[in-house]
């Protein structure tokens, strides 16, 4: 069968009367506009034949329909497929499906997401297994849904729940549909197939209730409750979603149908969802998708044919906040955890950690105390490296001492055996360092988890020219399973994330001694799209660590880091941050942070030491030339790890930048952000700061290259030379 003949869908008609209707476009069944065309066609078909009493709709493979396929969006064949706006929803969906003569029924496992939840509420009804996943998730990727999903969803499951699935993206799975009237019953998957045929006839025999999902009313509750519920909404979108619009037109599109009725609710739905589609916004967004994806991808890794090894045992070294933190990563995924400490005090602490994370999943209803008993004897506390002779993965999470960590890889050598995968939380040092006392270069990496490691998505995984392809392909797999976003980069200090962030508060540090409030900086930042500014953050992570790989750039980076005493100043004083109550901002038992009068006198002695003067043209900076300041160095250092090769692709930064510092996914990503303003701008705002205020903010000649040719910074030197 040709790959484009396997992009239909198949009718059978069995003996029962009843049509199947399977979508097979592999591996997740997603929309194209050949399948809909083919969807079409196969219902035509079924709706003609007199033998058809019914219809069931379902996916191949044990998976009904993982949404519209995104590299369609704003792409050419999807705007042939839009012969006309509305087609798709409310002619083919609404008067063709739903509005047919025969009754269809949706038999759903796997997944049911975006369009093909959509499909899904076109049917009469809808039988799932209890482990399917129901979404619809369009607005991550700055789109609303556009087939029929904001006027049917609210009447499946009332408005609260479904603008709550709509604007935080998140699936529901089978049974919790069932409970919430998203679906009508839920089956094992041996019994989907049979339930489903014999529930459609039902329908067709007027057995059960024939029900048009776009019309029903009984859930919608009361116009008054309808604008308390949308006014909150509307409310909560604008504390969190800074800077785009595609959440807030959901719920204009949602108040439609429910004001002047369905009908014109669809055909807002869709001029809005044509009009976002072709949005920068969603171009960002959709970069980001694929670059999440396309960082599994690793040139000369995976490209091997590596087939990653069974990893069922893992030890986990340092019980801290870092190591209790991988452990429940872990064990939530089901591995076997041993959790190595030095003495039984710190293992009974390590332990208790790891407990307490669970626990918060029991209070936000994700967990039963059954399953956090269940999931905790996963976990065993050990006191020496007896146990690891049986391990195939240790992850060192111990302080940030080299001569801790290269005599525990030493001692790792010795105990475990020679094919157990030896991995570093390290954030900062050197690996091939950390190996140096040993000959098991060739399975040492980085597994460099962010805090909290059991809440953070992004997992840094460190190769040096030492390190195993196999080893790689390992991690990768182990990423994958334990639900985080795995990034491979090269082995230097700071890795990816820390190292292109290392600028971003050494900048702002130079802007406060030479005149700008700093308040005033974190504001514009968060304003940007940041979770916070960088002296909040700052506070947050405590300046000990602040120090500490400050230290670490500087021996390695001396020519271009910025040394200001204003941290150390504020952490003799004993103002180490939020742990103290004390460091930029004041904070309260609640923790909440409040400017704090007093800092003024150390940024005026920390001034008086670098021996600077406050420049008048930044005391009245603009927010923009803020973001420029802060961010443009950020953007220089990304540049000198694409030249080294620290990072393969520039999505891999992006997506670290994204992930692990949460750089506003709706800006692409760092160096997406950063082509969309164009190398020649950031070169010559840098050159021009660089002549007033030193080397930190001196272009490399990367950045400086592709500006003076104007190519996009995102090209690798391959493609760039083609173009020239």
């Amino acid at each position: 069968m040709s790959r484009e003949a396997k992009r239909t869908t198949v009718l059978e008609v069995g003996d029962d009367g009843v049509a199947l209707i399977t979508i097979v476009n592999p591996p997740v069944n997603a929309l194209t506009a050949d399948i809909f065309h083919s969807l079409s066609e196969s219902y035509e078909q079924a709706l003609g034949r007199e033998d058809v009493k019914a219809i069931v709709v379902t996916g191949a493979k044990g998976i009904f329909c993982g949404g519209f396929d995104v590299s369609g969006f704003g792409g050419q064949k999807h705007q042939e497929e839009q012969t006309r706006p509305g087609y798709t929803s409310v002619d083919f969906f609404t008067d063709g499906l739903e509005g047919a003569k025969k009754p269809s029924v949706a038999a759903i496992d796997g997944v049911a997401l975006g369009g093909g939840l959509e499909l899904a509420m076109v049917c009469h009804a809808r039988i799932s297994t209890a482990t399917a996943r129901l979404g619809l998730p369009e607005l991550q990727l700055g789109v609303i849904p556009g087939l029929g999903g904001t006027q049917r969803l609210p009447r499946l499951v009332g408005l609260s729940k479904s603008l709550e699935m709509m604007l935080t993206s998140k699936a529901v799975e089978g049974t919790e549909a069932c409970i919430l009237g998203l679906v009508d019953a839920v089956v094992s998957p041996n019994e989907l197939l049979p339930t489903a045929r014999k529930w459609a006839l039902d329908i067709s025999q007027c057995r059960r209730p024939w029900v048009a999902s776009l019309y029903r009313t009984d859930r919608l509750g009361s116009l008054k409750d309808t604008r308390q519920i949308l006014k909150f909404a509307r409310s909560q979108v604008k504390k969190q979603a800074l800077n785009v619009k595609h959440p807030l037109i959901c719920i204009d599109v949602v108040e439609e149908g429910i004001i002047s009725g369905p009908q014109a609710g669809l055909w807002k739905e869709t001029q809005e969802s044509q009009q976002l589609q072709k949005s920068y916004t969603t171009k960002c967004l959709v970069h980001v998708f694929f670059a999440q994806r396309g960082a599994l991808k690793v040139p000369g890794i995976t490209d091997r044919g590596l087939m990653p090894r069974p990893l069922n045992k893992i030890a986990v070294l340092g019980g801290g906040l870092m190591g209790s933190g991988i452990a429940t990563a872990l064990i939530l995924s089901n591995y076997s955890v041993i959790l190595k400490e030095v003495n039984e005090k710190y293992l009974h602490a390590g332990i208790g950690r790891v407990r307490a994370n669970l626990e918060s999943h029991v209070k936000k209803g994700k967990m039963t105390e059954e399953k956090l008993e269940r999931t905790m004897s996963l976990l065993r506390g050990v006191l020496d490296y007896e146990s690891f002779r049986t391990v195939d993965l240790v992850i060192e999470a111990v302080i940030e001492d080299v001569s801790l960590k290269q005599q525990i890889f030493a001692e790792l050598e010795k105990y475990c055996s020679p094919y157990c995968i030896l991995a570093s939380n390290t954030s900062t040092i050197d690996l091939t360092i950390i190996g140096e006392r040993t000959n098991s270069l060739d399975r040492i990496a980085g597994a460099h988890f962010f805090s909290p490691a059991h809440v953070m998505p992004l997992l840094e995984i460190v190769r040096t020219r030492h390190t195993s392809p196999q080893v790689v392909v390992d991690l990768l797999n182990i990423g994958k399973k334990i639900k985080k976003i795995p990034v491979v980069v090269g082995n230097c200090t700071g890795f990816a994330v820390n190292r292109m962030f290392f600028p971003y508060t050494q900048a702002a540090l130079l802007l406060v001694e030479r005149g700008t409030n700093p308040y005033r900086i974190d504001d514009a930042i968060t304003k940007f799209g940041m979770p916070m500014g960088p002296f909040r953050l700052a506070d947050l992570v405590g300046f000990g660590v602040a120090i500490a790989t400050g230290m670490q750039f500087l021996e390695k980076f001396p020519e271009r880091t910025y040394k200001s005493m204003l941290i150390p100043i504020l952490q003799e004083d004993k103002r180490a941050g939020e742990s103290t109550n004390e460091g930029f901002y004041q904070y309260d038992q609640r923790r909440k942070a409040t400017a704090d009068p007093d800092l003024e006198k150390y940024i005026e002695k920390a001034r008086s030491i670098s021996g600077v003067t406050v420049d008048s043209k930044l005391v009245n900076i603009a927010e923009d030339d803020i973001v420029e300041m802060i961010f443009f160095p950020v953007v220089n250092e990304a540049c000198r790890m694409l030249a080294e090769g620290i990072a393969v692709k520039a999505a891999d930064l992006d997506i670290a930048a994204v992930m692990g510092m949460g750089f506003p996914p709706y800006r692409g990503g760092i160096v997406f952000w950063a082509d969309s303003l164009g190398s020649k701008h950031i070169c010559s705002r840098l050159d021009e700061w660089s002549k007033m205020y030193g080397d930190f903010f001196k272009p490399c000649p990367y950045l400086a290259e592709r500006a003076a040719k104007g190519i996009p910074l995102s090209l690798s030197s391959d493609q760039a030379n083609s173009r020239l």
